[in-house]
């Protein structure tokens, strides 16, 4: 058994407001009371109370692996809408003293399921998780009103634009009105 220490801290809080986890877009875990460990340089890790998972869409398995600073931990499968990813979840039942915050709770892989704080959409909770400043200034330039222009001032196209020429379906008229092309493009190189 290893003990945190500067080389290798880890702590525990406590995660402020509700947050859910959701596999293929259906809720799987729903809680006030998740803890946040943060280790070392890896990714924060929530664990969410046993009594606030959909135990019925998981299956324990045999696999046990071994952590020096928080002991072993044991795994389960999500089984859910006919889809199966085996391992996604595991739980330290009897962790070390260091983190005895996170017995019996369980933890998911983030790459099969996503986080949802209260009140924010899944893709800003990982925003936050990866400590990404979000700044305002940037999403607005970025942007499309819907009207097809930007809502900051315009960037140099990326692209060449083609020239006006027939495409498939066009109607292209003269300046007296006239049709000069009125049928679609037929893929052969005439018009």
């Amino acid at each position: 058994m290893k003990t945190p220490d500067r080389d290798h801290p880890i702590t525990c809080s406590r995660e402020p407001g509700r947050v859910a986890a959701l596999f293929e877009g259906h809720e799987i875990a729903d809680s006030d009371d998740v803890l946040r460990l943060a280790e070392a340089d890896y990714p924060v890790v929530r664990y969410f109370p046993r009594s606030d998972v959909a135990m019925d869409f998981l299956q324990k398995t045999d696999k046990v692996t071994h952590c020096p600073y928080k002991g072993d931990a044991t795994y389960y499968t999500i089984y859910r809408d006919r889809q199966l990813i085996e391992n996604a979840v595991w739980s330290y039942e009897t962790p070390f003293p260091a983190v005895s915050q996170i017995a019996g709770r369980l933890a998911f892989y983030p790459q099969h399921v996503e986080f949802k704080s209260a009140g924010q959409a899944p893709a800003q909770t990982a925003a936050l998780d990866d400590d990404v400043h979000v700044d305002v200034d940037d999403v607005v330039r970025h942007t499309d009103s819907g009207s097809g222009a930007s809502q900051a001032e315009h960037w140099q196209a990326n692209v060449d634009t083609p020239e006006d020429e027939a495409r498939k379906g066009d109607d292209i008229k003269n300046d007296d009105g006239r049709s000069v092309v009125g049928r679609p493009y037929d893929g052969t190189g005439s018009i």
